[in-house]
């Protein structure tokens, strides 16, 4: 790597250091333009953040190397990565996507790097030596790191397709994508009868326990779901990555559950997990649509601020449905519940009492039971919503009932904040649904 002239060597070491100095922008901005790049690495949580830490590990590790000239035979394998290459292997993801991300990422950051030199006031021909050798570093340093994470993908990939769990996992994708099944050879594979009534869940961590921890928890919490829902048989649990599992509980010729029950061991278990369940459905077209259901109740889980441990799709339907544009949902709610849609103390106590009386039918007896409250108390509260709103609940019954479930779901995320702002929340991270 060495040059006649030493000053190429300290441009380029300048250079690096001030490209470094803006390294959390530079690393979304290539993070950013991937994602919109190549569509299998988008609309996961999880694996859009571990794609975030690997782009700023691979810009911050590429700088250091040009800034101080350190050889490429030095380079370790990277941590986050590995990590990157090993989840997209267990998400089935190609890996001609992952080879992708190095190539597209390549290029966003080197318009980065020219940007950088132009603004250095050098000499044509320093000029052309700084480009030449900072071309010379960071393709060495794409082909060698490529290999590597191919390496990690391939061999991630015969680990989790050789376990028996991937080899279950391929016959519930195929299912899924209404490929032409065998009924009594997936059953066989599966372990699991396919015939019968089902409850798919969606279940998660969002904080990940590494070694696998993270799954023998969530396959444990299954299993006691399914014991206290008096299952008859084993449920099938299905992992999709380290920290998300798919499952579905056995019903046999039953259909009806207790979301209470189910709620409580939800709510009982370890305070980070996280469950969506669909409604109850039979044979093979019910197996794919309640997991469906229930993935559409994980994205409104996902985007509630504060979020559920437990979410029923049968208990929030139409707000399910709406959430894939939270935006409008917002606007709307807005509009249906005018001020009573503020993100404070009084207006959450008046939008209870609101939902309540709804829900009893309007019935302020029935309401005042509900609440623990004296029943002027409640004339008192509707009477006050309704002069918050500007109408009378009846004049807008049904779409007062849906704003409210959307209030109660998805929370913050569809309200005004206090003080009487009007500017659009939104959470943090990418914005995209999660799945």
């Amino acid at each position: 790597m060495g040059m006649e002239s030493p000053e190429p060597a300290r441009e380029l070491s300048v250079s690096a250091a001030n490209i470094e100095s803006r390294l959390t922008e530079i690393s979304h901005d290539v993070w950013e333009h991937l994602l919109i790049e190549i569509p299998q690495v988008r609309g996961d949580d999880a694996i859009e953040r571990i794609f975030l830490a690997s782009v700023k590990e691979n810009v911050a590790t590429l700088l250091h190397i040009i800034e101080n000239d350190i050889p490429l035979e030095n380079l370790k394998g990277l941590t986050s990565a590995n990590e990157h290459a090993r989840r997209l292997a267990q998400r089935d993801i190609p890996v001609s996507a992952l080879i992708r991300a190095y190539r597209i990422g390549h290029w966003r950051f080197l318009q980065w790097c020219l940007d950088e030199l132009a603004r250095r006031d050098v000499d044509d021909v320093v000029s052309t030596a700084v480009n030449r050798r900072m071309l010379k570093v960071s393709f060495g340093y794409i082909d060698s790191i490529t290999e590597h994470v191919i390496e990690v993908y391939h061999l991630e990939r015969e680990r989790w397709l050789l376990s028996r769990t991937a080899i279950r996992a391929a016959r519930v994708r195929d299912i899924l994508a209404e490929k032409e099944v065998d009924l009594d050879s997936a059953e066989t594979a599966l372990g699991y009868r396919l015939r019968q009534h089902h409850l798919g869940l969606v279940a998660w961590l969002p904080a990940l326990a590494g070694g696998g921890a993270g799954l023998v928890r969530l396959d444990r919490l299954t299993h006691e779901i399914a014991k206290e829902l008096g299952c008859p048989a084993r449920p099938l649990f299905i992992p999709r990555d380290e920290g998300l599992a798919w499952a579905w509980l056995p019903f046999g010729s039953h259909s009806e559950v207790s979301w209470e029950r189910l709620s409580s061991v939800v709510e009982s278990g370890e305070p980070s997990t996280q469950v969506c369940a669909g409604s109850v459905q039979r044979g093979i077209e019910g197996f794919r649509s309640t997991n469906g259901e229930a993935l559409r109740a994980q994205e409104l889980a996902t985007a509630a601020s504060p979020g559920h441990r437990f979410t029923a799709y049968s208990q929030v339907a139409p707000v399910a449905l709406m959430c894939k544009n939270l935006p409008d949902l917002r606007t709307w709610v807005g509009r249906v519940l005018g001020p009573l849609a503020v993100d404070d103390e009084q207006c959450a106590r008046l939008r209870k009492t609101l939902h309540d009386f709804l829900t009893t039918g309007c019935n302020y007896t029935a309401t005042a039971s509900n609440e623990i409250l004296h029943k002027n108390t409640v004339h008192y509260r509707i009477r006050k919503a309704e002069k918050i709103m500007g109408h009378s609940v009846e004049a807008g019954h049904t779409d007062l009932a849906v704003a409210l479930l959307a209030v109660k779901y998805l929370g913050s995320t569809v309200m005004q904040p206090s003080g009487g702002g009007t500017e659009v929340r939104q959470r943090s991270g990418s914005p995209r649904h999660r799945r």
